[in-house]
């Protein structure tokens, strides 16, 4: 089957390109298509509100880009990927699936016309393994690099070798809180790392508070302690609202873990009954009438937004004065004993809590009230830790069997698992009949490498099929496959 790989040219031009002036990015526009037309790799690093998601792609359109080919544009999440392209759009005065457009699973809003592709990481490596050379494509952007889930690892260890295979490709990482050292070194050709561009964020002054939960409640009027009890997180998410309040106008970004935490809170601030205020959610989940009330408020009200650190970059969420900042995040991490992959709630590192707190200081000086106390900060760690470093690897190790790639040993990942990672995922591999004792790909193993999930929850499904019990287990299977099986109105009412 031969791949397309050109878009088809028409002699219709291409739309109008203006740049907002108030973005820093537009400031340095020149600096950057110059760094991007005479490198194969450009690391653009900038604070929120910076303006690097949406501009990118139009710079890289004014240099010509996208004409016969594509421009790549990845995001860690489908919320993200289509609120973005939703935004770029906008700006270029089109509809969604004429320049500008998008795919996510079940979901392609891309035609014959469009220059600008956003995707999930995942669907762009999906579209690697049918096409190695990624020919569709004249330009590769990997946005949100410093979230390192295992997607974005992967990518930036196909791309770095793709480049050298493909002298017309362009690739562009960028970031908010990225290490671009470690990334320019690790694109480094003939001894020459990637050049970096720092670009400033949007930021007004932020004014950081911190209010711990962990304190003894007091009795005022005895002036001593009355007992023991602890405030719990809903408590110190009620205290921090009510101080924002007095604070004046503006809406208040609330940090949770995740979804379960959002309902929890949303009951306890629903029951304080505050006039005036209006209370949404915000995950990656979402539906599209859902992502409206975020994206487009309308009245009046003050809006109290609770969000998991999909907002922390993916998303901007318009009209934000105050940050309540839980100091938590759910994180994924693989048990090599018990063959099991945990989802726990841990303290989020220095550089998403910064990250978070900016999130206050787009329309004006903001307050981040983090609901911890500054020693608990400065012991945190510095970055948090990249997935392939908590994760178990069967999957990657799959793909790179499917994709005719390296060992995992040797593949050029930016942080190189360890050898007892490497050794745990050839050994499930083994043991659901994806590879051979010589580690080779089996028939089974180029089926599974076809799916889009867990290997082990992929092998049910094809045992399924020759047990002829397939319904049944797609519907386990399914299950095994999201953190919730309950969505929409009925999940709410549930944890009610």
């Amino acid at each position: 089957m031969q791949i397309n790989t050109e878009q088809p040219t028409e002699s219709i031009s291409f739309p109008a390109i203006t740049y907002p002036e108030d973005l820093p990015v537009s400031e340095r526009r020149e600096e950057i298509a110059a760094a991007i037309k005479n490198n194969p790799v450009v690391i653009v690093s900038g604070e929120t509100g910076s303006g690097k998601t949406t501009q990118l792609p139009k710079i890289c359109l004014e240099l010509g880009r996208g004409r016969k080919k594509m421009i790549g544009h990845t995001q860690p999440r489908r919320i993200a990927a289509t609120s973005v392209a939703n935004r770029i759009a906008e700006e270029l005065q089109t509809e969604i699936g004429d320049w500008v457009g998008y795919q996510i699973r079940f979901t392609d809003k891309t035609s014959s016309r469009s220059a600008i592709k956003l995707m999930t990481d995942g669907i762009l490596l999906a579209e690697s393994q049918r096409d190695p050379l990624l020919r569709r494509y004249d330009t590769i952007i990997i946005d949100e690099a410093h979230e390192r889930s295992l997607n974005i690892d992967f990518l930036l260890g196909f791309l770095s070798q793709l480049i050298k295979k493909r002298k017309d490709l362009k690739v562009i990482i960028t970031s908010a809180t990225i290490d671009a050292q470690q990334f320019a070194k690790h694109f480094e050709i003939d001894g020459k790392p990637a050049p970096i561009i720092e670009v400033s964020g949007r930021l007004y002054p932020v004014e950081v508070r911190y209010r711990p939960i962990l304190t003894d409640k007091v009795d005022q009027q005895a002036q001593k302690k009355e007992d023991l009890s602890e405030r719990d997180l809903n408590d110190g998410i009620l205290d921090a609202v009510q101080e924002c309040q007095r604070l004046g106008t503006g809406d208040i970004l609330v940090f949770l873990p995740g979804e379960r935490e959002i309902r929890e809170a949303a009951d306890a601030l629903r029951k304080a009954q505050m006039i005036g205020t209006e209370i949404l959610p915000l995950y990656a989940r979402l539906s599209h009438a859902e992502q409206a009330r975020i994206f487009k408020p309308q009245g009046n009200a003050r809006r109290v937004v609770l969000a998991t650190n999909v907002a922390e970059t993916s998303l901007t969420v318009p009209g934000i004065r105050y940050v309540i900042d839980s100091g938590l995040a759910r994180v994924k991490r693989y048990s090599w004993r018990n063959k099991v992959e945990q989802l726990r709630i841990e303290p989020i590192s220095q550089a998403s809590a910064n990250q978070r707190a900016g999130r206050c200081g787009r329309i004006g000086p903001g307050v981040c009230i983090r609901l911890y106390d500054e020693a608990d900060f400065k012991q945190r760690a510095e970055f948090t830790d990249p997935e392939i470093l908590r994760s178990s690897l069967a999957a990657v190790i799959l793909r790179m069997k499917a994709l005719r790639l390296n060992d995992v040993e040797s593949f050029p990942f930016v942080d190189a698992p360890s050898g007892r990672a490497i050794a745990d995922g050839y050994q499930l591999l083994q043991e659901i009949g994806a590879l051979d004792e010589q580690r080779a790909l089996t028939k089974i193993g180029q089926e599974l490498s076809r799916l889009p999930l867990d290997p082990r929850i992929a092998r049910m499904i094809l045992a399924a099929k020759d047990q002829q019990c397939l319904s049944e287990m797609l519907i386990i299977a399914s299950a095994l496959s999201v953190q919730s099986a309950f969505h929409g109105t009925f999940s709410w009412v549930l944890y009610r």
